[in-house]
């Protein structure tokens, strides 16, 4: 978990957004997660934590619906759901915490 307090320290917005490999609902939002990435380009990140290979952060995180998305700012979650959002969405909110 030390990288994941490395990646909260940034100064631009964090999108994580935790999924399983296998979960269709989750493999749904990898198109619309690069359509807000490219939207931003660098200011913000957005990053995908598959839970089976980072358990551990996911249970402190408490992650129990997939996907399930948060934004961090400056080591602090201003936002979080759970389930499938759409990319207009996700880029109003990141842009709220340029």
């Amino acid at each position: 978990m030390s990288k994941f307090g490395e990646l909260l320290d940034e100064q631009i917005p964090l999108l994580l957004v935790f999924y399983k490999q296998f979960d269709d609902l989750s493999v749904q939002m990898h198109p619309i997660l690069k359509d807000v990435a490219a939207a931003l380009g660098d200011r913000a990140k957005v990053i995908k934590i598959e839970i089976d290979k980072n358990q551990k952060l996911a249970t402190a995180l408490r992650v129990k619906v997939l996907p399930t998305l948060m934004i961090y700012k400056r080591n602090e979650m201003v936002w979080r759901q759970s389930g499938d959002q759409d990319a207009n969405t996700l880029i109003t909110l990141l842009q709220d915490h340029l």
